[in-house]
């Protein structure tokens, strides 16, 4: 009888050794590819900054604004990831603070990509009024009506969650890791999350759905620049994977959680990373990868920023 409950005694604690190495490298992993892939926006932002030409079209400054959001979200998601590994938990203040800056960032990106998605259609079938319409001014006032949008969205929700006697759990820990979930204790508060996802995701949809079947009509036409138009659309279908990828990022949490209940406890650390990697972390870096490969402006002042950097980063 000792002999078995030695030997589960040993089983457990290797599981629980096994787990403790698996979680390490999961911190590893995900903090050194957060770790490059912020190198690279921070490169781009820079590079975004470092001629007038991007500071006066209105695609690279609608770009810098997409880019700056994506990058402070990736910087959040892996402290927020490693909080969660680490298994620290946070008084509800804290927590809270930190789940409505996720909220206002994950807002931020799929509201750029529809304002970069109307301005490619507005530049391939108005190319003569594209200049008065999307100017400087008006692009910087879409910019501010994306953020105030998403400035008026976390304050509804953060209302909503003081509905609840919130202020009870002012100076009380959390026992579990922080994330959303666990701070939508209204019922009214979760509907209201859920319906607003399902509104913007409609929205978002429905003008990439009208800007790509515009640009695909003039692209037909005789009277174009077909190879203006063809770009277009492809760059209408990569903002569109981009759109799926950052929505999908707001389903994160849950389908952790119901893999967490049906699988072992090493694999799911393993699953978890993956997932994470591929639908918080990538989607982040999509458009330095989409402008700085594509485009012809960006391309040539990107590279020789980043060689400049990675020669220069020995010396630092």
């Amino acid at each position: 009888m000792s002999f078995t409950n030695e030997t589960l005694t040993n089983i457990t604690v290797g599981q629980q050794n096994q787990l403790f190495l698996e979680i390490v490298f999961s911190c590893i992993v995900t903090t050194l590819t957060c770790c490059v892939f912020l190198f690279i926006n921070a490169t781009m932002l820079f590079t975004l900054r470092s001629k007038p030409v991007f500071g006066q079209t209105s695609r690279y400054i609608l770009l810098y604004n997409l880019l700056f959001a994506d990058t402070l979200q990736m910087a959040q998601s892996q402290v927020m990831f490693l909080l969660s590994a680490c298994r620290i938990t946070l008084l509800y203040p804290i927590c809270g603070v930190l789940v409505s800056l996720a909220t206002l960032l994950t807002l931020i990106s799929p509201l750029t990509l529809v304002a970069m998605s109307l301005e490619r259609y507005v530049a391939v079938c108005y190319p003569l009024r594209h200049a008065t319409i999307i100017t400087v001014r008006n692009t910087a006032l879409a910019v501010c009506v994306v953020w105030t949008i998403s400035l008026l969205n976390v304050l509804i929700e953060v209302v909503l969650m003081l509905r609840v006697r919130f202020q009870d759990l002012l100076h009380l820990q959390m026992e579990y890791s922080c994330n959303k979930e666990k701070l939508t204790l209204d019922p009214i508060s979760d509907l209201y999350a859920k319906a607003f996802s399902y509104f913007l995701f409609v929205l978002a949809a429905g003008a990439f759905i009208f800007s790509y079947i515009g640009v695909t009509v003039v692209a037909q036409s005789a009277c174009t620049d077909k190879a203006s138009a063809e770009k277009a659309r492809k760059t209408l279908v990569l903002h569109l994977v981009q759109l799926g990828l950052s929505v999908s990022s707001t389903i994160h949490n849950p389908i952790f959680v119901f893999i967490y209940k049906t699988v072992d406890s090493v694999i799911v650390v393993r699953i978890r990373v993956v997932i994470y990697l591929c639908i918080i972390i990538l989607p982040r870096c999509l458009s330095s990868f989409i402008y700085g490969l594509r485009d012809h402006t960006i391309r040539p002042v990107l590279m020789l920023n980043l060689r400049c950097q990675w020669k220069c980063q020995p010396f630092l």
